[in-house]
């Protein structure tokens, strides 16, 4: 190999792999371009990475850690662990999408569904990353994605910035999706399947004595087996006082789930924001593992008591914005969550 030919690989592996990082320890933050991914870590360790692999439909933070490098988002399909449930292969890390979006079924799509009912479903692409920033406090990462029709057509842009910050044993992420509009009026029908969620590994589920069966917007119902239920601690409690499987179905500011894995106690909060339609949001939050905020769903969440059927007309757009808090070696106590919930309540959007 001569040196023209070596000049030419160092080129393509700048080009390929790019990253910032602190000067001390803290934040780090690479993209890799071949690979589809974005890794972020914190004093060399893992936190998560914002993932776009072709297979997906959509792009994902996957997975979440905790200060302690535990997973708490379920592995399968990518990276199975023993024990995990395998319903539902849409669910992977933490994503935002929704089931009827013109019609389309954005929240369900995946390599499952058969050629001849592709038609029905929507796909969310990864567009470019704008901007990567690290310090020893914060990493923040800028994407843009386009939602698409099965032709290609796209219908909405994305923008999402990505937020990641430590407190002690805490790693929060901010997240901050703007959607618009682009050719034409875009309606999300009211829907259960919304709009952000997060899989959870499977310690953090709660204990389920028989399986269960859920069906889809479409009508299409998948089985969620019974599995043991010896390591499986989850607990969701919401701003309201509501806890376990209640939680579904009804409104609150904030829901902290709370279990251990192994002897690490965890908390993964998930924050609504005052300025998102909706709020404060309900929750599409099952014990099996899915854990969701929805607040467009309206008239599949109450039971038909409230309808929403937003729509969002041409050249418009819409914010979104959320909190996650992943808390390690403690559960967080209502006043500690609300304390947080009321400092990000003042951050505009």
């Amino acid at each position: 190999m001569n040196y023209k030919q070596i000049n030419i690989l160092a080129l393509i592996a700048i080009l390929t792999i790019t990253g910032f990082k602190s000067e001390k320890n803290g934040f780090a933050i690479t993209e890799n371009k071949v690979e589809k991914r974005v890794d972020i870590t914190f004093d060399g360790q893992p936190l998560t990475s914002y993932i776009y692999p072709e297979s997906l439909m959509k792009p994902v933070l996957y997975p979440l850690r905790t200060s302690k490098n535990t997973l708490i988002t379920r592995g399968w399909p990518f990276d199975p662990r023993p024990g995990e449930r395998v319903d539902h292969p849409h669910h992977v890390g933490l994503w935002f999408n929704y089931g009827d979006v013109n019609g389309l079924d954005f929240w369900n799509n995946s390599t499952a569904i058969p050629a001849e009912k592709k038609n029905e479903y929507g796909t969310i692409v990864h567009a470019s990353v704008n901007k990567m920033e690290a310090t020893n406090d914060h990493a923040l990462l800028d994407v843009t994605k386009y939602w698409q029709k099965p032709d290609g057509t796209n219908i909405l842009k994305e923008d999402t910035r990505y937020l990641f910050s430590v407190n002690g044993e805490m790693r929060t992420i901010e997240l901050t999706t703007k959607l618009t509009a682009l050719k034409e009026n875009v309606s999300f029908k009211d829907n259960k399947e919304g709009l952000l969620g997060i899989r959870l590994a499977r310690e953090l589920e709660h204990p389920s004595n028989e399986p269960v069966n859920f069906t889809d917007a479409s009508g299409n119902i998948t089985e969620v087996a019974k599995l043991d239920n010896s390591k499986t601690t989850g607990k969701y409690r919401s701003s309201e006082g509501i806890e376990g499987d209640d939680v579904w179905g009804t409104r609150g500011k904030w829901v902290n789930l709370t279990g251990k894995i192994d002897n690490e106690s965890i908390s993964l909060v998930i924050i609504d924001h005052p300025d998102n339609i909706g709020y404060p949001t309900y929750w599409h939050a099952r014990g099996y593992g899915l854990f969701a905020a929805n607040p467009l769903g309206q008239n599949a969440m109450s039971g038909g008591e409230e309808t929403l059927n937003f729509s969002l007309p041409a050249g418009k757009s819409i914010i979104f914005k959320y909190k996650i808090l992943i808390n390690s070696g403690s559960h967080l106590t209502d006043k500690e969550v609300n304390a947080i919930a009321e400092t990000f309540a003042k951050e505009k959007s």
